[in-house]
Formats: structure tokens, C-alpha cells, sequence
């Protein structure tokens, strides 16, 4: 997977994911969101128009990209099922995390995100602008 940051302002930043989001990329993902996060990004723009598959491992990182911009620690990638179980809780409890915003999945990303409840927690909007503008 390859991706491309864009600060759109010191406290929002576009992260565009391109390929393919798995086992063998995710933890990348989560440090990528994990610095810029420490850099003083509160806003993170997940495009995803170029992202071709998900695997759980992905659900993971969306995950914990969500808990990291709510100021929380994610479960440990480590954990297997427990992070798993973690994002179930989540989407259960259906606490929105505003501040990780998603942009515009293909549909194959789209019903992972619907099947796995992540769209409950995490908004979805068919644009950069439209997400930025929030």
C-alpha cells in the first residue's frame, strides 16, 4: 500500500491510501497516523478512493487511528481477537469519532466498513472538501 500526506492545516491532514490495506502494511498505517497525530494533526481525512481491499487487519488500523484522535491508546495489534473484540465494543457502543473522517470508499471498502459497524463510528463523506469542512 502506498500513501501520500497532505496537511491541509497544522491540526487537519489528508492521508490517501492507495492498494491494498492488510496484514503486511497496517502497523505503517497506525504509525503514519500515530505521528502525525503527535505532530498536532486532531483531524485525520482517510481517503480512500484508491483503496482496493481491506483485510481485518485494516478494520484494526481504522480503528485504532479513531481511538489514537480521541486521545486513547489502541489495544495492542498484538492482542489479535482482543482488538478485534475492541472495535466490535466500539461500534456497539457507537461512539463517534469525528475526528478520523473517511473519503469516498469503493464499494468493496464500503460494505466491509457497513458489515463491520466502522460506519457507525467513523463518517463517511463522498469528498476531501466535504470531509475537511466536517
Amino acid at each position: 500500500m502506498n500513501t501520500t500526506i497532505d496537511r491541509v492545516s497544522p491540526e487537519v491532514a489528508v492521508l490517501a491510501l492507495d492498494g491494498e490495506l492488510d496484514a503486511s502494511n497496517y502497523r505503517e498505517l497506525i504509525t503514519t497516523g500515530s505521528s502525525l497525530y503527535a505532530d498536532g494533526a486532531r483531524s485525520l481525512i482517510l481517503d480512500l478512493s484508491n483503496l482496493a481491499y481491506m483485510s481485518s487487519s485494516g478494520i484494526v488500523a481504522l480503528h485504532s487511528l479513531a481511538l489514537i484522535f480521541r486521545g486513547q491508546l489502541p489495544p495492542d495489534p498484538e492482542a489479535g481477537w482482543a482488538a478485534i473484540h475492541a472495535v466490535s465494543a466500539d461500534t456497539a457502543a457507537g461512539e463517534a469519532a469525528d475526528q478520523v473522517r473517511l473519503v469516498n470508499p469503493t464499494p468493496a471498502i464500503d460494505s466491509v466498513l457497513e458489515r463491520t459497524g466502522l460506519r457507525r463510528i467513523l463518517p463517511v463523506y463522498p469528498d476531501r472538501n466535504a470531509a475537511i469542512a466536517g
